[in-house]
């Protein structure tokens, strides 16, 4: 399960109005190869579910996972922070080991 922190619930819903996105478009959190540590989180708008996605709702969001990342993704936490040190989605992920600076990349 992944989950929604209020901020990043509030953001989500204020990016779904402003880029007019349809009531059924969710949130779809992956992992995939490549950034600095080796891998990285994608995140972005979808509708459709494959055979391997697994749909979490927490706070309100529905989230779609795919079998495999969530292997990755297990009890990460989806922040937003809009502070000093930049603004954007982050992933408290409980199972990296390592992160790079950025926080979008992780390995385990």
């Amino acid at each position: 399960m992944i989950i929604v922190s209020e901020k990043a619930k509030e953001r989500i819903l204020e990016l779904k109005k402003t880029e007019n996105r349809m009531p059924e478009e969710n949130i779809r959190v992956s992992v995939k190869g490549g950034g600095c540590s080796g891998l990285m989180y994608d995140l972005g708008f979808d509708t459709k579910l494959t055979d391997t996605d697994q749909v979490f709702e927490d706070n309100g969001v529905k989230i779609i996972v795919d079998r495999k990342s969530l292997l990755y993704l297990a009890g990460t936490t989806l922040e937003f922070t809009d502070g000093l040190n930049g603004k954007g989605f982050q992933f408290v992920n409980p199972n990296a080991s390592r992160t790079c600076g950025c926080g979008e990349s992780f390995s385990v």
